[in-house]
Formats: structure tokens, C-alpha cells, sequence
């Protein structure tokens, strides 16, 4: 069993990674303090397979639980779906001495999570990811939040979970489009971060394209690693986080204008890494080498890189609108050859021109 420890003086917690771990989650709510009645946040379709089993878990712990389940899919990480939360946490009486148990994937935990942040000006929650992104990534550093019609995410709060718990079994219920659109976000990790984690997936994307359970253990503990160092240094975003939103800003922007619907989360990072390695070739940080290398290794993972269709104008306004514009312009992660970062400030339309999107 891996725990790793993220260190946040009083909003410290740990994440625990093993297979078969779903039974132990109830004792783990009693360890780190947690009381009152427990309400699963899920999805129809993860709640069919685990619901019973966590639910089970929380019961045998002596905990109360009530189930809430929301719609699947980004888009209906919304306001009106927070609100149908709030009337069900309202109904069935979770008040402050109660935490939220977030058990799904990134749309979830997301949700969950700032519900939790807001009700009754905030209440505990744990993490329970059942999709590799999550498990790499949302489920670990309290971003919470939902989206607003004209942008994602834009509305949330940084709300540190009491504990991440991480089953890797549950991947063997994901389907593999969902699966590899994980692996757009572990990806991410070596390209701005780690040279020799690169490489690991690089040398074992055939295992880990079939799920070997000890690679899955690696890449997902190293990723968690990864995120937690950066997540330590600046937990709210001040500076240095903001690596971790390599690829996302145009990503972001092509699954907004999509309406959250032709392209999945992890899709739009991968499209988003591409634009941004173009990017860093243009200013002389990247050589096409390296590009290639990132380039083969998103195909090889099963992630598209082909622009969707789009309108000029409709980008520029979403890119515009992006949490990182300040004053016009874009604070921008590039990616510095593999392995590291650099930080650059443009206008929407000058990375449309340096990414080649209007070539």
C-alpha cells in the first residue's frame, strides 16, 4: 500500500493508492476525525458499481449515509446541478457535524467538492476517484468548482479534501476512451515537470494501455507525487501552480466551445499539450525532436491531437475569458524541451498565431 502525505499545515491529508482498498473506507473516515452522517456524491453509473460497497463501508463504521446521485458528464457540472444537490443535502438533513464522500470522477469530485466548500460555509469531504484523470490529478490539490456557460470553471474554491483514497481496481470498470483520456494528464506531468517520468511512460505505454495493475500503482503514486510537491509550494495558485494548467487553456477552451460534449476532458488537455509544445517550439524552448517525442507519445495513448472545427472569433472570446487572463493577456505554460517549464505572457490572438491555428 502507497500513502503519500500532502503537506498543507492544517489542511494536511493523505492519499492512500492500493488495489481493493473500497472496504477500508469507512475505518479511514474514523482515523482522520470525521463524524456525523456521510453523503456519497455519485453518478448512476459509478454508484451501480461501488455505491453499495462504500455504503457498506460507511454503515460498518457507524456512520449515517445518504446517497445523492448527479448526472454524468461535464455538462452538467453547472449551477443547476449544484442546486439539486444543496435541496438534496437540505432534505436530508447533512448539516455541519456531516462530510460529503465524492465517489466518481472528475465532474464529481469537482462538484462535491465545492459543495462541500459551500454548504453551511463548509463541511469535510473525501475523495473516493473512480477514473484515472481524477486519480492523477483532480481529485488531489482542492480545486473545486463548477463551470459557467461562458467558461470552465470558473466558479469554485480551493477546498483541501480530509483524504483521497484510491482503489486502483475500480479501473477495471473504466471504459478505455474515459482510461486514456487519464493519461493525457500523466503525460502532462513528465512533459513540465518530470524528464525521467516521460521516458517511464514512454517505455511502458504498452502496460499501461493494458492496465497492469503494478504500472497503474507507479504512474499513479508518481503522478500524485508530482502534484503534491507543486501543490505544497503554491496551494492557491499564486505562482508556480500554475504548470499544472499546461495544455489546459486551449484545451479548455475547445471543450467549452464544443459544449462538453464531442470532446472529453483529458481529449481536449491532449489537443491542448500539442497547441502548447507548438507553441514552445515558435519561442525556441522546444525542438522539434522533442516535439515529435511528445507528439508520438499522445498519439500512442490513444488521445486525439487534430484541431477541431472552430470559430475565430468564438476561441478568442473563450480564451479571453480564461481564469488566467489578467489585463488581456495569458499567462501561458510551455513546456522547456521535457522535463521542465517556462512562462510566457500572450494575447489570445498571438497564441492562435504561435500555435499555428491560423496558418
Amino acid at each position: 500500500m502507497s500513502i503519500l502525505s500532502v503537506n498543507l499545515a492544517d489542511n494536511s491529508y493523505d492519499i492512500v493508492i492500493e488495489r481493493g482498498i473500497l472496504a477500508s473506507l469507512g475505518q479511514r473516515c474514523l482515523t482522520v476525525g470525521l463524524k456525523g452522517m456521510a453523503a456519497v456524491i455519485s453518478n448512476p453509473a459509478v454508484a451501480a458499481l461501488y455505491g453499495a460497497a462504500v455504503q457498506g463501508s460507511l454503515v460498518a463504521a457507524g456512520f449515517t449515509v445518504v446517497r445523492i446521485e448527479i448526472p454524468d458528464g461535464e455538462e452538467y457540472k453547472n449551477s443547476t446541478t449544484l442546486n439539486q444537490v444543496y435541496d438534496d443535502l437540505l432534505a436530508s438533513g447533512v448539516d455541519r457535524s456531516s462530510f460529503i464522500v465524492a465517489l466518481g470522477g472528475g465532474v464529481v469530485g469537482d462538484l462535491a467538492g465545492y459543495a462541500a466548500a459551500t454548504w453551511m460555509r463548509g463541511i469535510p469531504f473525501v475523495q473516493v476517484p473512480t477514473t484515472l484523470l481524477a486519480q492523477v490529478d483532480s481529485s488531489v490539490g482542492g480545486k473545486t468548482g463548477i463551470d459557467h456557460p461562458k467558461g470552465k470553471n470558473l466558479i469554485g474554491a480551493f477546498y483541501q479534501p480530509r483524504l483521497v483514497l484510491i482503489d486502483v481496481n475500480t479501473l477495471a470498470t473504466l471504459d478505455q476512451r474515459q482510461f486514456c483520456a487519464g493519461l493525457a494528464e500523466v503525460i502532462k506531468y513528465g512533459v513540465v515537470i518530470d524528464h525521467s517520468f516521460f521516458e517511464f511512460v514512454e517505455k511502458n505505454s504498452d502496460a499501461i494501455l493494458a492496465k497492469d495493475p503494478d504500472v497503474l500503482i507507479e504512474i499513479i503514486l508518481r503522478s500524485c507525487q508530482l502534484k503534491s510537491q507543486v501543490v505544497e509550494l503554491d496551494e492557491k495558485e499564486a505562482g508556480l501552480r500554475a504548470i499544472l494548467n499546461y495544455g489546459h487553456t486551449l484545451g479548455h477552451a475547445f471543450e467549452s466551445i464544443s459544449g462538453y460534449s464531442s470532446l472529453v476532458h483529458g481529449e481536449a488537455v491532449a489537443i491542448g499539450m500539442v497547441l502548447a509544445a507548438k507553441v514552445s517550439v515558435a519561442k525556441s524552448l522546444c525542438s522539434e525532436e522533442e516535439f515529435s517525442r511528445i507528439h508520438a507519445l499522445i498519439i500512442k495513448c490513444g488521445l486525439p491531437v487534430e484541431i477541431p472545427s472552430y470559430d475565430r472569433q468564438q476561441l478568442i472570446d473563450v480564451v479571453a475569458a480564461d481564469k488566467k487572463s489578467k489585463s488581456g493577456n495569458i499567462n501561458f505554460i510551455c513546456n522547456q524541451g521535457i522535463g521542465m517549464y517556462a512562462m510566457s505572457q500572450h494575447t489570445p490572438e498571438e497564441l492562435l498565431a504561435l500555435s499555428g491555428l491560423e496558418t
